[in-house]
């Protein structure tokens, strides 16, 4: 394949731009068009009562858009303040997505001072639709402030617009400062000016495809904003690690071979399977994530796993072409140290000696390190995010606040509930008896004439207080049975169940499935199972960082930030899909490469220490990378944002020093021929898999 590409270059290169153009006309628009919302539960019982106020009851759901309007000095009969919120009931008023406005009412939604009140804005459209309309008006509404009265957009649908583009700004700005100092680390891996800009070159193209791949698959069904946030970052780490492992073997190969053609072949026999077996771990680890059945997190997998296709495609066909085309010039723009530098690494090699001779102090050493990180994982406490995630200044935050200091901290977390009619007056009862509750507004009969009721029940505690979910329980298990319970805080609490439900079958499922192909790749059970236990140690060691640092609040002095007291409730299952597909990265390029040294000299010595030889470089080099470009997100201000570029900075920092460059080799010494052996009626079912090229 390797020689077909270098051959065809103009063909491959002509295909690629036209993909490239065709994807890039539309993927500027990446970041207006995907969906803004899409965290609940499908199928929930929260879900089901956002549907049936949306059906029945002029659109008053968890995606309504509340306006809170407030004066120091005014009262809300002060004509002014009439004015001004007949203004807002205008803004509402030309746009179809918004449902039925309601009018700040006496003793639901004016304060008791009267200096309060909040105007509701039905919503007449789907979640993703509602973030997108309250980004169109928020402005107009904050611009409605005046005469010492002030306007803020609240609500779920305002949280979600104003969380998306703090984070979107996030991650715009922290791919900015990644990709110079990419640049730099590119640059003294491979001391060639050349050599150093292809990985970026072929991170670009598939970063670029993703975009628009992304922007028309939105045309099929909702794909949330997250998933390019994901895939620009995998795309930028994952695309540099791949053509690292494949430019960097081709640069050796010219060494034996001055035709370019053989030396590409060369290169994609040995290192381009290991990327494709690589890229393949990697897809099926995050496509166990579409098993959580919330759409946002589904398709933030589906961004990743793009980014992931269209990179690995661009490894396996457009680097060899360039490659190919390019010959001897890869090594053009040669800095002046890098004159003696070879594939093969000395230090690495006297590394490999080291461990070889004393296996036992390493081993011991990292996995007392790796243990005593991964024991605080075993108190991590996970939870929807809280208002504290979106910035200070931010209106939905000033609303909520205010929300909260003239009608208490459970207003912004209003529980709705929905009856049939026969039922409203043991519902209304038993709601206003339920510990936690502080009230419960009479039922209002569905305007339509539908045999239902609605009630809002006002919590006595802040929505993200652990005692939420325990008074969501309590209400659903005593209200008469077809009662059913949701409201923004209850789809956050019932996401949140769903994520923790689905997480051991997602574990189970990425371990099976990444044993199964390290097995494929490597045809050799023992060191199949060894590498993805000790992938295993890496991730729990991030989640016990993880706790330290966002649940106990070490080090946030240093990194600027509030801790919430606990994990986002998304981190688990998405962090460990996304470590464990690095760690079996940079497993299966080690493990490759000892596999390719002992094919050819049947010496477990000659793998171990020359698969460290030719790849411990290469790896140090890529988890440099991966390291810088997840640490630049922890400066964001966000905390969505700091949460992933810390939790998978240190799991590849870990990942890297500890096992790949020191365990997993001392593994490969230890087990000696046994981590190569393979009983022979598995070496009859498995596809034939060889890393030496003869």
């Amino acid at each position: 394949m390797g020689a077909a590409m270098a051959r065809r270059t103009r063909i491959v290169f002509g295909v690629w731009l036209i993909a490239l153009v065709a994807l890039g006309a539309v993927a500027p628009s990446v970041f207006s068009s995907l969906a803004g919302a899409g965290w609940q539960a499908n199928g929930s019982e929260s879900v089901q009562v956002r549907e049936l106020a949306q059906q029945h009851f002029g659109g008053n759901s968890s995606a309504a858009v509340q306006v809170v309007v407030h004066s120091d000095t005014r009262t809300i009969d002060d004509p002014k303040f009439q004015q001004l919120l007949s203004k807002a009931a205008a803004v509402f008023a030309g746009d179809p997505r918004f449902g039925e406005v309601i009018a700040p009412q006496p003793g639901m939604s004016i304060s008791p001072d009267g200096h309060t009140g909040i105007l509701i804005a039905g919503a007449n459209a789907s979640t993703d639709d509602m973030v997108k309309a309250v980004d169109d008006h928020k402005n107009e509404l904050t611009a409605l402030s005046g005469n010492g009265i002030e306007v803020y957009p609240t609500g779920a649908s305002a949280l979600w617009s104003d969380f998306n583009k703090a984070n979107h700004d996030a991650m715009i700005q922290a791919e900015m400062f990644s990709w110079p100092v990419t640049l730099a680390i590119m640059v003294l891996a491979f001391g060639s000016l050349v050599a150093a800009g292809l990985p970026l070159l072929l991170t670009l193209a598939g970063l670029v495809a993703s975009a628009g791949a992304l922007v028309l698959l939105n045309e099929v069904t909702p794909i949330s904003v997250w998933a390019m946030n994901f895939a620009m970052m995998f795309a930028l780490a994952l695309g540099i690690d791949y053509a690292l492992f494949i430019v960097a073997r081709f640069r050796d190969a010219l060494r034996y071979s001055t035709d370019p053609r053989t030396a590409v072949a060369e290169t994609m026999d040995t290192a381009g399977k290991a990327v494709a077996l690589s890229g393949l771990t990697v897809l099926v680890s995050l496509s166990a994530v579409l098993l959580v059945p919330a759409p946002a997190v589904r398709t933030m997998a589906v961004g990743i796993m793009l980014a992931v296709f269209f990179v690995l495609a661009a490894t396996l066909t457009l680097l060899p072409a360039a490659l190919g085309a390019l010959g001897g010039k890869v090594n053009a723009g040669s800095l002046p140290y890098a004159k003696l530098q070879r594939h093969h690494s000395p230090r690495f090699a006297a590394w490999g000696h080291l461990l070889h001779k004393h296996p036992w102090p390493f081993a011991i050493g990292a996995l007392i390190v790796l243990i005593g990180l991964s024991v605080p994982a075993l108190g991590l406490k996970v939870a929807m995010p809280s208002i504290a995630v979106v910035p200070a200044d931010a209106p939905v935050r000033q609303g909520y606040e205010l929300v909260q200091a003239q009608f208490g901290d459970g207003t912004p977390g209003m529980l709705q509930i929905i009856a049939p009619a026969a039922d409203a007056t043991q519902t209304a009862a038993t709601a206003k008896a339920t510990a936690g509750i502080a009230m419960v507004t009479p039922p209002q009969p569905a305007p339509d004439g539908a045999d239902y009721v609605m009630l809002q029940a006002v919590p006595t505690v802040d929505p993200s207080d652990p005692q939420m979910g325990e008074i969501l329980d309590r209400l659903r298990v005593d209200l008469p049975a077809d009662a059913l319970v949701g409201g923004a805080a209850a789809e956050n609490l019932d996401l949140q169940q769903a994520l923790n439900d689905y997480f051991p079958m997602t574990v189970g499922i990425i371990l099976a499935l990444g044993f199964l192909l390290l097995l494929v790749a490597l045809q050799a059970p023992l060191i199949a199972i060894l590498g993805t236990l000790v992938s295993l140690l890496s991730t729990a060691a991030a989640f016990g960082v993880a706790k330290l640092i966002f649940q106990d609040g070490h080090g946030t002095g240093l990194l600027g930030f509030t801790p919430q007291g606990f994990l986002d409730g998304w981190g688990p299952v998405f962090f460990f899909a996304m470590i464990f597909a690095i760690a079996m990265d940079y497993t299966v390029f080690l493990l490759a490469t000892a596999k390719e040294h002992y094919e050819l000299s049947g010496d477990p010595k000659v793998a171990h220490v020359d698969g460290l030889a030719h790849s411990g470089r290469v790896i140090a080099a890529a988890a440099a990378v991966m390291v810088a470009v997840f640490f630049t997100f922890a400066l964001a201000d966000p905390l969505p944002p700091k949460e992933m570029g810390i939790i998978l900075g240190v799991a590849v920092l870990l990942d890297a020093v500890l096992i790949r460059l020191v365990l997993l080799p001392v593994l490969l010494r230890i087990t000696g021929h046994a981590a190569w052996w393979s009983p022979a009626w598995l070496r009859r079912i498995l596809p034939a898999i060889s890393f030496s090229h003869r």
